[in-house]
């Protein structure tokens, strides 16, 4: 079970933000789930008919996209899951297969609207700490470039350096893979969010991996508050 926790210069610079936290082993990933993939459809066609004729600014409006938006534009950026919705309802976009795991991820992500990211634990190094990003902070990127991080942006730490960033998402060194058995998510609500969107999210990523692997053993499962 890994060790997570989060600096106090994470909670003075994020007030009433959050981190969830979901690790989960045993898993045995299929290379095709035809159930996940039925699951799939029905929150696509869900999604359809629930925000049928909304518009950006209909979505926007809701409390946990309101926070992204807020977040993300300090740094003039749009949300990737707000996007993620769109390419769903307004486009009739399904969502993509790339492994379960990551599926799982995305699948509860469009639900609740939450940001998660997924890490392959036996890629992490050490303990994990939340924290902010800092002047001199680099991470490198899933394309290979090393960034830049901007300062005050939330972010998780390993023994490597940073491995994970709101803004930015999650580096090239951790990811999950069609060989992961072994999972971390960690979802990054900033204020505004609400706390059940946040349970929810950790309880549809759980369900979502049971669904193609019902012997799955649950290591942890919890919410750090600033």
């Amino acid at each position: 079970m890994l060790s997570i926790t989060a600096t106090e210069d994470w909670k003075k610079a994020c007030p009433g933000a959050a981190i969830g936290y979901l690790e989960i082993s045993n898993v045995e990933q299929p290379a095709h789930s035809i159930e996940l993939n039925a699951r799939k459809r029905e929150i696509e066609a869900r999604l359809r008919e629930q925000y049928s004729g909304w518009t950006r600014q209909d979505f926007l409006a809701l409390p946990t996209l309101a926070a992204y938006k807020q977040y993300f534009k300090r740094w003039d950026k749009t949300y990737h899951v707000l996007l993620q919705v769109e390419s769903i309802v307004l486009k009739g976009k399904n969502l993509p297969e790339v492994t379960p795991l990551v599926d799982a991820n995305f699948m509860a992500e469009v639900e609740t609207m939450v940001g998660t990211a997924g890490h392959d634990v036996a890629k992490l190094q050490g303990d994990l700490l939340i924290d902010v990003a800092r002047e001199g902070d680099r991470m490198l990127m899933m394309n290979g470039t090393l960034k830049d991080l901007p300062a005050g942006d939330m972010l998780m730490r390993d023994a490597h350096g940073v491995c994970c960033t709101l803004l930015y998402g999650q580096d090239s060194l951790s990811p999950v893979t069609a060989a992961t058995c072994h999972v971390l998510y960690m979802i990054y609500a900033p204020a505004g969010v609400p706390l059940a969107a946040v349970t929810r999210q950790l309880q549809d990523m759980e369900a979502n991996v049971r669904v193609f692997a019902p012997q799955a053993v649950l290591e942890q499962r919890g919410v750090i508050s600033a």
